[in-house]
């Protein structure tokens, strides 16, 4: 009888398994008190920002949607509003203003692609040629840079008395050194000449930030794959086609990216060459805008233009960041 007592208490602990202690109640939640410097640190960068470009965004959306002259400029809250006059006024392909808003649209795409394209073409040149070891390298380097590291309206004004004079540098070289032009000497920030005299300025001052981060992208491609592709018999022109160019995309395609906003916003090269007017030829958006701003004194129209640049900027970029722009794994 002991005995299947003894076995039944046996079989019973079994199945029950041996009795575990009880957990202990979890302690209570300690108030976390949230650490206020981050915050602070980046409370007088965000009040300068907002100071700065958002509430000037904000006033000059508003501006376009109101008629605001030097009749109410010194009381321009309450100058009337428009809605979407100015925006018609400046998108009318008949009224002279529409004709010349869209001629500049168009040429300031014309500039910006050429200036571009021959800073890109310039800096992947000069970064492919100094990636290389030779004596005298870290020499050009610093004097690729030179160029980039002057102020721009330094730069600009070198250039305009280069470009202005009639017996300047440029004409000495092109006319009494190459005889390129004869006996004529040409007025280069004048007619059609003043658009490519502008073109030339801005690439000499945009291609050594090219080359500066195309130089850059480089140094992380390792040597052993050229080495290898050397051995396996490829050609200097189809290591750079595949590997170089493929190797620097990511950086290649936010470089272009920031060229070319930076071009189509150009202001101070046509402002510090040719005054608060540009010519007709060498006219591009921004300065335009300023023209019927403070030229015409019609602000609700540069505002109105403003936001119209602003929103082609944004769409483009946005396209161009989906569709061009390396994305990671998670974005697939």
């Amino acid at each position: 009888m002991s005995q299947i007592v003894i076995e039944g208490a046996v079989e019973g602990e079994d199945k029950a398994g041996p009795t575990s202690p009880k957990p202990a109640p979890a302690a209570p939640r300690r108030k976390r008190r949230r650490n206020i410097l981050p915050y602070g640190l980046v409370a007088p960068a965000a009040f300068l920002e907002m100071l700065i470009h958002i509430l000037p965004m904000i006033l000059g959306v508003w501006i376009a949607f109101i008629s605001l002259n030097q009749l109410n400029l010194t009381n321009w809250t309450g100058a009337p509003f428009v809605g979407l006059q100015n925006f018609i006024n400046g998108l009318n392909p008949n009224s002279s203003i529409g004709q010349a808003f869209f001629a500049t649209v168009g040429r300031t795409a014309v500039y910006t692609i050429l200036v571009v394209g021959f800073s890109w073409v310039l800096g992947m040149t000069a970064a492919v040629f100094l990636n290389s070891k030779f004596r005298g390298r870290a020499l050009l380097r610093t004097f690729f840079l030179v160029p980039y590291a002057l102020p721009a309206y330094v730069g600009t004004i070198a250039w305009a008395f280069m470009f202005n004079q009639r017996d300047g540098a440029v004409n000495q070289i092109l006319v009494d050194t190459l005889h390129l032009f004869g006996d004529d000497r040409p007025f280069w920030l004048l007619g059609e000449n003043s658009f490519g005299a502008m073109v030339i300025v801005n690439i000499w001052q945009m291609w050594p930030f090219a080359f500066l981060m195309l130089m850059a992208a480089l140094q992380n491609i390792p040597n052993d794959v050229y080495e290898a592709a050397s051995i396996d018999g490829a050609s200097l022109w189809k290591q750079f086609l595949n590997i170089t160019l493929p190797m620097v995309r990511p950086a290649n395609a936010v470089l272009i990216l920031v060229m070319c906003l930076w071009t189509f916003n150009q202001f101070n090269i046509p402002f510090v060459l040719f005054g608060a007017a540009s010519p007709p030829e060498a006219t591009l958006v921004s300065p335009l805008i300023y023209q019927n701003s403070f030229g015409s004194w019609n602000f609700g129209l540069g505002g109105a233009m403003s936001v119209l640049l602003l929103l082609t900027l944004f769409v483009v970029s946005f396209f161009y960041i989906r569709l061009v722009l390396p994305k990671g794994k998670d974005n697939d």
